[in-house]
């Protein structure tokens, strides 16, 4: 996987993340990681661009997942395994509306119905419009 980064100034300042290639158990420690260097160079927008992503696991979802809490300003649970599973799906769950500072931009279709069946378009902004998902941040 190749994770191309870019800051944008709308509003806010933005870091965008395209994704290149398959989110899956090889890579998704390099987007979490990814994440956290940004967040503690002072990122506090991101827009992950998933338009070159073609697949994405149940890894991914994790990635997803700790991203959202990094952007939180939340640590890192320790779970491995089926425990960071379980706590995906208590995240998905018990989370009310948007994450506000993280949103995704032009998912494809395969990646599109992972987040669907998996209730995170409930969760994380999902935008086909870049100019439009620059301009939600605020």
């Amino acid at each position: 996987m190749e994770i191309l980064v870019e800051q944008v100034q709308d509003q806010v300042l933005v870091t965008v993340m395209k994704l290149v290639g398959e989110l899956d158990a090889s890579s998704y420690r390099d987007v979490i990681a990814r994440v956290q260097q940004a967040y503690q160079a002072g990122t506090r927008h991101l827009l992950l661009d998933l338009s070159a992503l073609y697949f994405m696991s149940s890894a991914g979802l994790v990635a997803l997942h700790n991203a959202a809490l990094l952007m939180r300003g939340q640590s890192l649970p320790d779970e491995e395994g089926w425990n960071a599973f379980h706590a995906v799906s208590n995240f998905v769950e018990n989370n009310a509306g948007f994450e506000k500072n993280l949103k995704l931009l032009n998912p494809n279709p395969r990646v599109q119905k992972t987040l669907q069946k998996t209730g995170f378009e409930r969760t994380f902004a999902v935008f086909d419009d870049r100019k439009a998902a620059l301009a939600s941040f605020k």
